[in-house]
């Protein structure tokens, strides 16, 4: 690092990068959370499924997040945890109206939170409740206790309620992870 480099890091200029995973079951909405994230102009009306992963990037809060978005189908969930090791944060997105697949989704939220490279670290992760537009939609209270997110040790957590393709509850959740990244970026230095 240059003198500049280092005068601009000093000055708290510069944008921390982080990485997050983007995972959820297939047809979630987690390509549809990331599109709201980007610039108006960079927008897609057309959002398709995910066949093994994208990349987005964002800002938020001094924050340079590169996002990426992981399929959700069955046969691409084993390739999540290729990205464990060098994650900051995570974000797990549930549709809150397939309610017979929230079951699927608890398993897949044990398995990541019971394995080696994440068990032991204080990831934050950010659960959104999404699709809460929908008629017969869970509350984020019912989500979170579909997933039994009380049980959760070691790591610090929230919930928003969400509707990736109005934007409701993204920007609060994004808000909140930047917060809990930086914590915890923190109290890793000590």
């Amino acid at each position: 690092m240059g003198l500049l480099d280092s005068f601009i890091c000093w000055l708290g200029l510069k944008r921390k990068e982080v990485n997050v995973i983007v995972i959820g079951l297939d047809n979630s909405g987690k390509s549809t959370l990331l599109n709201y994230l980007r610039p108006v102009e960079a927008q897609t009306h057309d959002i398709v499924p995910t066949v093994g992963f994208n990349t987005e990037n964002f800002r938020c809060k001094g924050l340079s997040f590169s996002a990426f978005d992981m399929s959700g189908q069955s046969r691409y969930r084993p390739l999540w945890e290729n990205y464990y090791r060098k994650t900051h944060g995570i974000i797990f997105v549930v549709d809150s109206s397939d309610r017979p697949r929230i079951v699927v989704a608890k398993d897949e939220l044990y398995q990541l939170l019971t394995h080696q490279d994440i068990r032991t670290r204080n990831i934050p992760i950010l659960f959104f409740a999404n699709k809460m537009d929908l008629r017969d939609s869970l509350s984020d209270v019912g989500v979170s206790s579909s997933l039994s997110l009380d049980e959760i040790e070691n790591k610090s957590w929230h919930i928003c309620s969400s509707n990736a393709l109005t934007g409701d509850g993204v920007q609060e959740g994004i808000e909140w992870l930047s917060s809990a990244i930086k914590a915890s970026l923190e109290q890793a230095k000590r």
